[in-house]
């Protein structure tokens, strides 16, 4: 049985990195609910990566910095397809090569270029795709973060920068609106375990944390978030719109657990 009628249903995964990454596992979820899955990568070298990943796989390069690879993109997939019925933004980069800084010392060029391929290219995305979204049941969903309101001291800038974006998906949904259907929400996960959080100075020790926070005592999964973007490009979920889901397997209301209070200092 199709639940989620996703098959033969044309979708674009931006960002993936590596087998551990949110849209590779999206990617994968999507093949087996019988999806056709395109693939966008940043580089000429991460489109080799993911071809030792899948050999068949169908991969496009576009570095989200450069408005003209957007624009060629879109032709590109425009020449070859008649409409895409999803796209998945699952992009994100910060600099901290400047190493751990107070956020008042936020050095604004990173700054800048966080917000630039972070969050703007999800507009510079949807824009340059909007004539080739199925208007009646397209759907567009972002990766986000489970709250932008707890101000983690290693996580920085990137926060405002995920509550830019945020905000991002009310405008988008509300503006497309006036000519289609198409709906836009994000995916908002705890802590994961993949390689782009590995680079997030301090990280290890918030993830365990948070495991000991959720209800469950276990982290949110890769592919548990992967799922939930699948429901979320769905028909399965046309009532949602211009949304925040929440995968934090009960973190936010779990901080005051007894074992972590209890803790010895």
């Amino acid at each position: 049985m199709d639940f989620l009628q996703l098959a033969g249903k044309r979708i674009l995964v931006f960002g993936v990195a590596n087998r551990k990454s949110v849209a590779w596992q999206t990617g994968k979820v999507l093949e087996q609910a019988g999806a056709e899955v395109i693939y966008v990568v940043r580089s000429e070298a991460r489109k080799e990566s993911l071809l030792k990943l899948s050999v068949e796989a169908s991969i496009y390069v576009c570095d989200v910095e450069h408005q003209e690879q957007i624009d060629q993109l879109a032709t590109e997939i425009g020449q070859k397809y008649d409409v895409i019925h999803g796209l998945v933004h699952s992009i994100a980069f910060a600099d901290y090569s400047a190493g751990w800084l107070p956020f008042h010392e936020t050095p604004r060029a990173a700054f800048l270029q966080a917000v630039d391929i972070s969050c703007f290219s999800l507009t510079a995305l949807s824009n340059a795709f909007k004539d080739l979204l199925d208007p009646e049941q397209g759907s567009v969903v972002t990766i986000s973060i489970s709250t932008t309101r707890m101000a983690a001291e290693n996580y920085g800038y990137m926060a405002p920068v995920k509550a830019a974006l945020d905000s991002s998906i009310c405008f988008l949904a509300k503006s497309f609106s006036n000519f289609s259907r198409v709906r836009f929400n994000a995916v908002c996960p705890g802590l994961l375990k993949t390689s782009a959080s590995a680079g997030i100075p301090g990280y290890v020790d918030s993830y365990l944390f948070a495991e000991k926070a959720t209800l469950r005592k276990s982290a949110v999964q890769t592919s548990e978030v992967a799922n939930t973007v699948a429901f979320l490009l769905s028909p399965r979920s046309s009532g949602i719109n211009s949304q925040g889901i929440v995968i934090d397997a009960g973190m936010g209301t779990n901080y005051f657990d007894k074992e972590i209070v209890s803790e010895d200092p």
